[in-house]
């Protein structure tokens, strides 16, 4: 399926390191989903002179062949190259509020590294997300909350 982008560009490249092991899941109709929790860090002086770090925390997730491939690959600390799209999404909470989350939809995630990194015997495997779209979450019925990946 193609989608026509009208014109704009949503895409979003992230260097960063896991926060926690993935949790390989599955959706009610068999769709495999990981989602991964990746720092960013960054610093800076202050006016006195003082290095202030900065972490940003995104939530990414992977789809199909590429969560199933990446969960077998990655864990806490390992660092990562992605490249996806951002996905905002709602619903409605326990006590009827609506809340928003914004999350990474993964096309690409690429494993980073040197030496002493766990996963170098994997020599840097990347893994490319299959030509299907990932299921569209947005339009999931508010009433099946079980297959709702997150």
């Amino acid at each position: 399926m193609a989608y026509d982008s009208k014109g704009t560009l949503n895409k979003v490249m992230l260097i960063g390191r896991l926060g926690a092991d993935p949790e390989l899941k599955y959706t009610a109709s068999n769709a495999a989903f990981l989602n991964l929790s990746v720092a960013t860090n960054t610093s800076y002086k202050t006016p006195d002179g003082k290095v202030q770090d900065n972490t940003e925390w995104h939530r990414v997730v992977a789809w199909r062949k590429t969560a199933e491939v990446i969960s077998q690959l990655v864990r806490k600390g390992t660092q990562i190259y992605v490249e996806g799209k951002l996905n905002t999404r709602s619903w409605e909470d326990k006590d009827g509020n609506k809340r928003y989350t914004t999350d990474i939809v993964a096309d690409n995630i690429q494993l980073l590294g040197g030496r002493g990194d766990r996963n170098n015997a994997q020599e840097n495997k990347s893994s490319q997300s299959d030509d299907s779209p990932e299921p569209d979450m947005s339009q999931a019925d508010s009433d099946d909350s079980d297959d709702l990946p997150f």
